[in-house]
């Protein structure tokens, strides 16, 4: 199966930057007709995800080095449970080693602190989306992880969605006008969101007939009053340095959607490495 171009490209470039020409330790201390077994092995709890990009990794440094996966995207890992299996030439296994759990181990970081976010709303409305806050390359690997770990993705990036942000305020005049302007100008079918930093903006960006209102870095009393100022008349977002011990006190307002910037550019790696089992000539 072919990688999608945004895989492949990020794949390729991890490997120039890893491997270049060639490893210089395996080329002086392996023997090229060396065959060698591993595992990739979890060194703490977490929830799997990068599964494709190891794959990948696998197919662009040896095409007959085989990943046998035995847990997916998404699923629970405990300490020393084993993710998969590798099968190759050992100079092989080597060249795959570092690229592939760095893969591994970033996204499946990213795909953990959202499992942590989307458990504490458990039994709210609100859905925990990402953000744009991503590492340049990786935006859509990162999205990925991010639906392992049961969030939501926000906008992919500046094509696909019409937002208006603290900037875009600022240059236009302010929430009223760049409203007109948004909707005399939108694409039929674009939903327009705002972002706005007071109750009474949220007010007013609802009259207006904004159809998602951002509540941004607003304590819970402020997002509260805004919620029901808004009254249903457009989706409620709120966003702005959410953490995990703060998270429910908003999702229990009845707020639709928390943005988390941290999931993409703030997740832990999670402790993944590979052990070589056994090796033959």
């Amino acid at each position: 199966m072919t990688a999608c171009p945004c895989l492949s490209r990020a794949v390729a470039t991890a490997l120039e930057e890893d491997l270049g020409h060639g490893d210089l330790t395996a080329a002086v201390c392996v023997p090229e007709s060396l065959g060698a077994s591993a595992e990739i092995v979890a060194k703490a709890p977490g929830v799997l995800a990068g599964m494709a990009a190891a794959a990948e990794v696998a197919r662009q440094v040896d095409g007959a080095l085989r990943v046998a996966a035995l847990l997916g995207d998404g699923d629970g890992v405990a300490p020393g449970a084993i993710v998969a299996r590798v099968d190759g030439l050992a100079r092989s296994v080597l060249a795959f080693e570092r690229t592939a759990l760095n893969f591994l181990q970033q996204l499946s970081g990213v795909a953990t602190l959202t499992r942590a976010f989307v458990d504490r709303v458990a039994g709210t409305r609100a859905k925990v989306v990402d953000t744009r806050k991503t590492v340049p390359g990786l935006r859509a690997l990162q999205k990925a992880a991010v639906r392992s770990g049961g969030g939501h993705n926000h906008r992919f990036g500046l094509y696909d969605a019409i937002l208006i942000k603290d900037n875009h305020l600022r240059v236009t005049g302010g929430v009223a006008n760049a409203l007109r302007r948004a909707q005399a100008g939108a694409p039929f079918m674009a939903r327009i969101e705002i972002e706005v930093t007071t109750p009474e903006e949220a007010e007013l960006a609802a009259e207006l007939g904004a159809d998602v209102i951002m509540l941004d870095n607003m304590t819970p009393e402020a997002a509260g009053e805004s919620v029901a100022r808004i009254a249903g008349r457009a989706l409620t977002e709120v966003s702005g340095g959410v953490r995990l011990d703060t998270i429910r006190s908003y999702a229990e307002l009845g707020v639709d959607l928390i943005s988390v910037g941290a999931l993409t550019h703030s997740a832990p790696a999670l402790d993944l490495s590979l052990e070589i089992r056994e090796w033959r000539p």
